[in-house]
């Protein structure tokens, strides 16, 4: 049995819970989301708590087991807390700013490079002397966020020699030894 898949979930009780044929619906605070699924599998709510159980021992069924119970942990916990990522700016020059959900990053290319994040998105950019520039995003939807957060990285990834590039915060790099001279 998936040990992923066979962990409750725990329902907060500002959530509201409601199980369909083909999708499971969420309320809570911070707002709504719905999850599809595969109608094989039965999804039971029961004194705040959340189990995901499969039909059968299919390879099929065992490999979408732990996936419906993580996605149904991250509806639950997306519409009562919010998800959040928050990104550093490594690197001399390096900027960030923000009007609304328009995002403007000064990366050392020739351009300013403009985002426009999704309207379910809010950002918010910080820029502190001595610290590196940040940019920190919440949303209901951690899939959406997850994406979002990628691309952004994808402008200018961290590089291993000197570190320099748009990480996570927190994230540690493996950094690599440079060139050494020979006789």
């Amino acid at each position: 049995m998936s040990r992923v898949g066979k962990a409750p979930i725990q329902i907060p009780s500002n959530v509201n819970v409601t199980v369909n044929v083909g999708y499971v619906t969420a309320k809570g605070p911070k707002g709504e989301l719905s999850q599809p699924i595969d109608q094989d599998f039965t999804v039971i709510v029961d004194n705040g708590v959340m189990t995901v159980n499969r039909p059968s021992e299919s390879k099929q069924h065992k490999s979408l087991h732990g996936l419906y119970r993580s996605l149904l942990n991250n509806l639950v916990i997306g519409v009562g807390l919010g998800h959040t990522v928050t990104q550093e700016l490594v690197g001399v020059g390096y900027k960030v700013s923000n009007q609304g959900n328009l995002v403007e990053f000064v990366l050392g290319y020739s351009h300013k490079i403009l985002l426009q994040v999704p309207s379910e998105i809010s950002v918010v950019t910080e820029t502190v002397k001595g610290k590196s520039p940040s940019i920190t995003m919440t949303c209901v939807d951690k899939q959406l966020l997850g994406q979002v957060a990628a691309k952004i990285r994808s402008f200018r990834k961290p590089e291993p020699y000197k570190g320099k590039g748009i990480r996570f915060a927190g994230e540690v790099l493996r950094k690599k030894a440079g060139k050494s001279a020979s006789k």
